[in-house]
């Protein structure tokens, strides 16, 4: 007959022994993870020497209660809609005005921002739309919206052509979708209770709002306040380091997609700008196209280049939705691993196109579209992209031989210093966090770090 003790070891053997086994079949529940380099170093201990912080915004369309917002998730502005951003960099990517009410009242803000974050340090950048280029030539396209009814029924309200339009679509509605008739020039909304198709850019409540249409061709002129503030700081694209070092990532922001085999793409991004800047002056200089309707859509300003004309044309940097837009994830990371080589960028980022659900990351995040539809004339998620890049220290007592100097008064120039706290010559782990923000909670899209001597 066993003992106690024998029992007691028999009994713990056999449950050290089943936890064995369970813990070997048993399959560990995994958490997904970011896009990361694969030779991720460990992550230090101690406080950054350095730190940099990006927000960029998409599509906003005349909806400052909705601009308001996403800035204040963002931690950008405050509740009277100041800079609180400190020496944050905020990107927005075009596409302000039309749709809405409020542009001229959003680029006030932009404008008055832009001031309050240089006195602290930070920076704003703007982009171009397709919608300001399309003001500044008179495209203004005022027509009704409406809705067609998946039953049949149609509004009062609007044309009966844009409503057949509708519906020769023969789309499903079943969810949110965005699309448009490239041979009509109609956008139109994919919802569950039907088809939502507009042409009206700049609508009648917008005149309203900036005095009339003579007025407001007077502040989009190349003397008007507005003409005067796209030309001193707005550009096609813009190219936007996160540090003061050569080795800083850098990253692209154009509102529509870059077309790796675009002719001007080169030398980036002065010529995009260049061109977009010439062709920016034309239109906005007197005497202006009347706005089309009700007069005729007018085109591109007298005087324009071919190689101004294909800045705007369906293939150019405003226009173009290829990276968004093209279903073959290989093409789309070809052309992504191209234009990282020939921009000498890390990450494309753009607009334009809109996910009314999501900031869409694509090819492990080197590729962002950041529209949401912000706008309430789409009804998307208010969303903002966060980019936080921060360098600390690794061994840093190690980086020098103590010994090596003749003279210990003698000066060190090894200590050149690129910032307040880089030192030339020292090693920093480098991590960069991407984050999509949205109102109730926030997505990683990519964690990266990597050891580098600067």
């Amino acid at each position: 007959m066993p003992t106690v003790t024998q029992v007691i070891l028999l009994s713990s053997l056999s449950i050290i022994l089943i936890w064995l086994v369970a813990s070997h079949h048993s399959t560990p529940t995994r958490t997904p993870t970011p896009h990361r380099n694969p030779n991720t170093p460990p992550t230090t201990s101690g406080k950054p020497a350095f730190r940099q912080r990006l927000i960029a915004v998409g599509d906003l369309h005349g909806d400052i209660e909705n601009a308001q917002k996403v800035l204040g998730m963002a931690k950008i502005i405050d509740s009277n809609s100041n800079w609180i951003g400190g020496t944050d960099i905020l990107v927005q990517t075009g596409d302000i005005v039309d749709r809405g009410t409020y542009a001229f009242d959003i680029y006030r803000m932009m404008q008055r921002l832009r001031g309050q974050a240089d006195g602290q340090g930070g920076r704003v950048v703007s982009v171009l739309g397709n919608h300001e280029v399309m003001n500044a030539i008179g495209d203004w396209r005022i027509w009704k919206s409406k809705w067609w009814v998946n039953e049949g029924q149609k509004e009062k309200e609007g044309q009966g052509e844009t409503e057949e339009c509708a519906y020769w679509l023969g789309l499903p509605t079943s969810s949110r979708r965005y699309g448009r008739m490239y041979m009509l020039g109609l956008d139109f909304l994919l919802r569950p209770q039907g088809v939502y198709v507009f042409k009206e850019y700049v609508t009648q409540d917008d005149i309203k709002h900036t005095g009339g249409t003579q007025q407001r061709m007077r502040d989009l002129s190349i003397d008007g306040w507005l003409g005067q503030e796209w030309l001193a700081n707005y550009s096609v694209t813009a190219l936007v380091p996160l540090g003061p070092h050569p080795s800083a990532p850098t990253f692209s922001f154009t509102h529509g997609s870059l077309r790796p085999s675009y002719t001007d793409l080169l030398p980036y991004p002065d010529q995009i700008n260049s061109l977009g800047h010439s062709l920016l002056v034309k239109a906005l200089t007197p005497p202006l196209a009347p706005p089309y309707p009700p007069n005729p859509y007018s085109g591109l300003p007298k005087g324009h280049t071919q190689a101004e004309a294909a800045l705007y044309d369906a293939g150019g940097p405003l226009w173009w939705r290829g990276l968004a837009e093209t279903q073959n994830e290989k093409t789309v990371c070809e052309w992504a691993d191209q234009l990282r080589t020939k921009l000498g960028v890390r990450r494309v980022i753009g607009g334009h196109t809109p996910d009314f659900e999501k900031i869409v990351d694509r090819c492990n995040a080197s590729i962002i579209i950041i529209d949401t539809g912000i706008s309430s004339a789409y009804g998307g998620v208010l969303s903002a992209l966060e980019i936080v890049y921060t360098l600390t220290p690794i061994d840093i007592t190690k980086d020098r031989d103590r010994n090596h100097r003749q003279d210990p008064l003698m000066a060190d120039h090894t200590d050149e210093m690129y910032a307040e706290g880089l030192i030339k010559g020292h090693r920093y782990l480098e991590r960069e966090v991407v984050t999509a923000i949205y109102a109730k909670k926030t997505k990683l899209l990519a964690l990266e770090e990597r050891e580098i001597t600067l």
